[in-house]
């Protein structure tokens, strides 16, 4: 990848991965809040990524938190949610979550003269690895003298997944961390050859899959990139000890995005622009709609690795325009 600063880099392979998916590929979430809450959304809904950037009050200052992932579902009923996701468990995570849903709520609460509003998220937490200990369910009870209330924390184990199941529900967000599911097994399997050939079958039949999905209209081509790439950056980090098993199965996750595959991408984009350039009600609109997807698309390609040459040429502008999209998108 080019020198040039990314975003999105602010953690961990998995906080990266998990925070990438969470801001351009915010739409599939639905089907994961639909298994985790019990919701029933159609997946049309509207999906609006709230800023992962809270601060804490304190005596004489302000300490800074941020979530892994916040947002709201507009439908009958606006609904919020703060979806985080751990790679181990955690003694303080529930005091985290306390405050992160307060702070949410506050910010997004109203106060009158004698009364305050604060509307809490609903909250859910993904473990990435799990172990028999590891609770099915959390919550949260705030005690008073005028009684308690309870806050679920709702849970979610990558290892209650299996392609089958990700694949038919259209959980197609967890797909970069089902690498976890087999981590218990690398050290007693690091050199079968049998058991790598099929570790290496499953991603093959992940790829297919993806490609069926992109078919059959469930999946976009830049979501479809964007699993892929998050996949490989989770299974080089949590493969870094075992060199036969990640070369194995990094062989079979495709390279670099090619041209044909990002003006591919690139249609995708502007007809979504275009068409929500056309709710603004004039002719105007679906240009503005064009050119906002044009420097959007730019700034994902370049994200996923696409050298700026590349996207400029895909794109119809400068090399220099699109660095300054990319500068202004990682200022």
């Amino acid at each position: 990848m080019s020198s040039e600063s990314k975003s999105l880099i602010t953690g961990t392979p998995y906080d990266d991965a998990y925070r990438t998916m969470i801001v351009d590929c915010i739409r599939l979430v639905i089907p994961v809040v639909n298994e985790v809450f019990g919701k029933h959304y159609t997946g049309d809904e509207e999906v609006i990524a709230r800023p992962n950037e809270h601060f804490i009050s304190q005596q004489d200052s302000e300490e800074k938190r941020i979530t892994d992932g916040t947002f709201t579902i507009r439908g009958e009923v606006d609904e919020t949610y703060l979806f985080e996701c751990q790679s181990t468990p955690d003694s303080n995570m529930l005091i985290r979550i306390w405050e992160y849903i307060v702070q949410i709520g506050v910010e997004r609460g109203s106060v009158l003269t004698n009364r305050m509003v604060i509307r809490i998220p609903q909250a859910a937490v993904l473990f990435l690895r799990s172990a028999e200990s590891t609770p099915d369910t959390m919550e949260i009870v705030v005690e008073a003298s005028t009684g308690s209330l309870a806050f679920p924390v709702r849970v979610m184990k990558m290892r209650s997944y299996t392609l089958d199941a990700i694949f038919d529900k259209r959980l197609f967000f967890l797909l970069p961390f089902y690498i976890f599911t087999h981590e218990s097994e690398f050290e007693r399997h690091k050199e079968d050859d049998r058991w790598l050939e099929a570790l290496r079958a499953e991603y093959l039949g992940m790829m297919k899959r993806l490609d069926e999905a992109v078919e059959q209209n469930q999946l976009s081509s830049y979501y479809r990139r964007t699993i892929i790439d998050m996949t490989k950056k989770v299974l080089e980090s949590i493969t870094a000890k075992y060199d036969r098993i990640r070369e194995g199965v990094s062989s079979v996750m495709g390279g670099q995005v090619l041209e044909h595959e990002a003006k591919t991408i690139f249609r995708e984009g502007i007809k979504e622009g275009e068409e929500r350039g056309e709710k603004r009600g004039r002719q105007e609109g679906r240009q503005e709609g064009r050119q906002e997807a044009i420097e959007q698309m730019s700034v994902k390609l370049y994200n996923i690795g696409m050298p700026v040459e590349q996207i400029a040429e895909v794109a119809g502008v400068s090399v220099n325009i699109v660095r300054q999209w990319i500068a202004a998108h990682t200022a």
